[in-house]
């Protein structure tokens, strides 16, 4: 691959850091990121990834944009209510790199599509709303061995951690099955600062970057925790991929994903 006088322009900050360079650049246009949800994580994700160049980008949300969404999900306008989130996402991906290929997936992700939506893909960013979604995206990308970034946030808080295949624990090896219905509160109750997302699904990009560009050290193994607040980073060692974990312990119990119960959103998108 060679670049254009336009692509070298349009990737110079990248080009000069000695992270990245030429072969990261050419890495990430021939990269492939499935962003699962459109919403607060999902947006600033979208954008930076389209600015970054990653060649095929897709992203899968089932939802229309509502003007309750435009607080915090940053690829859309008041001109896209009542629009698929995925078209509105789209446009604004392709408006600023006419470079990508962006892939618009208009649907729910479940247990029945989610490993041929997958399937594509280098790098898969958790953007969902809910816990049942968590689990199944993190099953799903277990047994098809995709690297992952998942992600939450609620109020003033955020967390986030990687997941590559035999390289640290996955979701389920730290928190095992979603909490029970009501035990944690759903994000109309809770609330969620706007920024909050553009902090943490920046930080997913990031994460996608780097495992695309072979830059730097992942967030495998270790949960970030950040606390906008009292402006606090923290970042926690995790446990060592657990032994009996459900779906990618020694004897797994998951050998394929399946759907919770539906689930009202929990933890903000």
């Amino acid at each position: 691959m060679s670049f254009s006088n336009e692509q070298m322009t349009r990737y110079s900050r990248h080009i000069i850091l000695k992270e990245i360079g030429v072969k990261g650049q050419k890495r990430l246009m021939e990269g492939r990121v499935l962003i699962i949800g459109a919403g607060g994580l999902g947006s600033p994700a979208a954008l930076y990834l389209a600015a970054a160049g990653v060649g095929v980008i897709g992203i899968a949300d089932a939802d229309e944009v509502d003007l309750s969404n435009l607080q915090r999900q940053i690829i859309h306008t008041t001109a896209d209510i009542g629009r698929p989130k995925v078209q509105s996402a789209r446009e604004k991906m392709e408006a600023i790199n006419p470079d990508i290929k962006v892939n618009a997936y208009q649907t729910l992700a479940v247990a029945d599509n989610i490993l041929d939506l997958i399937t594509d893909y280098d790098f898969v960013i958790d953007g969902s709303d809910n816990f049942p979604a968590k689990f199944l995206i993190n099953d799903a990308c277990v047994i098809a061995r995709k690297p992952f970034s998942h992600a939450g946030i609620i109020r003033f808080q955020g967390q986030l951690m990687t997941y590559v295949p035999g390289k640290g624990p996955c979701y389920r090896c730290v928190f095992d099955n979603p909490p029970p219905p009501d035990a944690v509160p759903t994000c109309r109750q809770a609330g969620v600062i706007g920024a909050m997302g553009g902090v943490i699904g920046s930080l997913q990009a990031m994460e996608a970057v780097k495992y695309l560009a072979g830059a730097g050290e992942l967030l495998t193994g270790f949960l970030l925790t950040y606390d906008a607040l009292e402006m606090k980073f923290r970042k926690v060692k995790l446990p060592d991929k657990a032994g009996g974990c459900a779906v990618c312990g020694e004897h797994p119990a998951i050998t394929k994903p399946f759907d919770y119960a539906p689930a009202v959103c929990n933890i903000e998108p």
